[in-house]
């Protein structure tokens, strides 16, 4: 491994991993390169990449559900049943997250969850933007409105009555402490206009037969953190050069969610340093080796603490220079410091948070805190066409004292959009031999810049410190894309709207992804043949 050095500038737009199929792209280049002694590269087709690179997870999942009159859930039982594909790659760890996220916001008395991983013929799923956590919120968020359905109450007083309150207990025993999910809920509710809105929505259902519109408002818990404890560890090298320049390193991969930036910024803050100081170069294998993966919305947590971790040292070993001359400059210090054969590199650990789930007793702590949030969505749909449009969304997020509001916004938006797309348009086609049919753009849909909320507003919460974290943040990768299901529900409230307008008021399971051919079947209704009716 020592021969082996791995370099990555930056990945554009790299939210989706092919975690151990890796060799379908570098081995064909080794075995070239090691057979004729030459530079190799490996260059896909879009075609053939998009065929053979694993996709998000498809889960099929059955439950049973027992509620009271009111709404109030008394036990709820789910079984997941996940496609791998032809080989394990991470689908044990997907179906792990889903059975620790399935509780989604809410607190359920007597609460199982069981797990099945299927091997199939298709290609191998890997892992993608919260992974195995989208799934499981998925089916709780299904469960609620079919509960709302049957017992006749509206969906968002079922969602308000079950959700956890400061000092609950997780399905796994963890006491829920510095909750903010109701100020979330709250707040959104307020900035939103929730209440004046769905008023204005109903009377637009009753004048309108076929075009109709929906509103949800949904609340969210995300655990961030590994359950194992030995990957919750990031690394850091920092080198100072005699005019005052640093560079620094670290182990996390920059795919457009600003991990540079911040970690930049982090740096600058723990020396006293202007940003324009700091440089970094790259992330590569031999300067920060056995790194911890670039994903589950850690990377801050972890990378930050380490770059802090290795100023602090630098700090420590300065220190003298700067109590003998305090008037000096920064590379005052510096020189000071490289005249007396003072080491100016240093490298840092991160070890954050101590969460470590035992598989084999079921017992343990599989996160190490929680970022809250609530988004209110409204859509309209054509009930003749099944096309939709997302008129307005509304979030509210919990992310602690934010590392850079602006890339923040950024994610949570980008975030929110990309599980949009996975809820309303982006469907996997596979042929009975198990290909995947789709080779790209053409056949294989994505938002574009029509299909985002017409109106967006993101409101940071205020006033929430995260202790034990980098300057008190939260991470924010991935869980605001879980907020997109509140186009799901809305979705189905139209719908629901809809199908009451011909005497159907029974509950109906809904599957995603919503698509306009989906939309169009679950609206029971014909196209009129005179056109002077419609």
């Amino acid at each position: 491994m020592n021969k082996i050095i791995v370099r990555q500038k930056r990945l554009g737009g790299g939210f989706g991993g092919r975690e151990y199929r890796t060799p379908l792209m570098f081995g064909p280049a080794a075995i070239a390169a090691h057979k004729w002694g030459k530079p190799v590269r490996t260059i896909m087709e879009r075609s053939v990449d998009f065929k053979t690179t694993g996709k998000r997870h498809q889960f099929m999942s059955k439950f049973k559900a027992g509620f009271r009159r009111d709404g109030t859930l008394e036990a709820v039982s789910i079984h997941f049943y996940v496609n791998a594909g032809y080989t394990l790659d991470v689908s044990s760890v997907i179906l792990d997250t889903a059975c620790f996220k399935a509780d989604a916001a809410y607190t359920i008395p007597v609460f199982s969850v069981y797990g099945h991983v299927c091997k199939t013929n298709t290609p191998s799923n890997t892992s993608m933007r919260s992974f195995g956590t989208v799934e499981a919120v998925f089916v709780m968020e299904a469960i609620l409105c079919r509960v709302a359905d049957t017992a006749g109450l509206d969906q968002e007083l079922v969602r308000e009555l079950n959700m956890y309150r400061e000092g609950s207990l997780t399905h796994y025993k963890r006491k829920l402490e510095n909750c903010m999910l109701q100020r979330c809920w709250r707040d959104c509710m307020l900035q939103s206009q929730f209440g004046e809105r769905k008023k204005t929505v109903s009377l637009y259902n009753r004048q309108n037969r076929y075009k109709k519109k929906g509103i949800a408002l949904m609340p969210l818990k995300f655990g961030i953190g590994y359950p194992v404890r030995f990957l919750n560890q990031g690394s850091a090298f920092l080198n100072i050069y005699l005019d005052g320049s640093v560079t620094l390193a670290h182990g996390g991969v920059e795919m457009g969610q600003g991990l540079h930036t911040k970690m930049i910024q982090v740096a600058s803050r723990a020396l006293g340093l202007p940003i324009d100081k700091i440089y970094i170069s790259e992330t590569a294998t031999n300067t920060c080796p056995n790194t911890t993966s670039t994903s589950a919305s850690v990377s801050s947590d972890l990378q930050g603490a380490a770059v802090l971790d290795a100023c602090r040292k630098i700090n420590k070993r300065l220190q003298p220079y700067k109590e003998k001359n305090p008037s000096g400059q920064w590379t005052t210090w510096i020189n000071s410091a490289y005249m007396d054969r003072v080491s100016l590199s240093a490298t840092g650990i991160g070890r954050s948070g101590d969460q470590q789930w035992d598989y084999v007793e079921g017992v343990g702590n599989p996160c190490h805190y929680y970022t809250y949030g609530a988004a209110c969505t409204e859509v309209e749909i054509d009930c003749l066409t099944g096309a939709h449009q997302v008129l307005r969304t509304d979030i509210v997020m919990d992310i602690g004292n934010s590392l850079n509001p602006g890339i923040d916004v950024g994610q949570i938006e980008g975030g929110f959009v990309q599980g949009y797309g996975w809820i309303t348009m982006e469907e996997v086609k596979i042929s009975p031999e198990g290909h995947t049919l789709a080779s790209g753009p053409v056949d294989y849909k994505i938002p574009g810049i029509r299909n985002i909320p017409r109106q967006m507003k993101v409101y940071i919460l205020k006033d929430c410190p995260n202790a034990g974290t980098v300057y008190s943040s939260k991470g924010v990768g991935e869980p605001p894309l879980n907020l997109a299901l509140s186009v799901y529900i809305a979705l189905r409230e139209a719908i629901r709207s809809c199908r009451m307008d011909v005497g159907i008021t029974d509950s109906f399971d809904l599957s995603i992804p919503l698509t306009a051919e989906n939309i169009r079947l679950a609206c029971p209704i014909t196209i009129p043949s005179d056109k002077r009716q419609h």
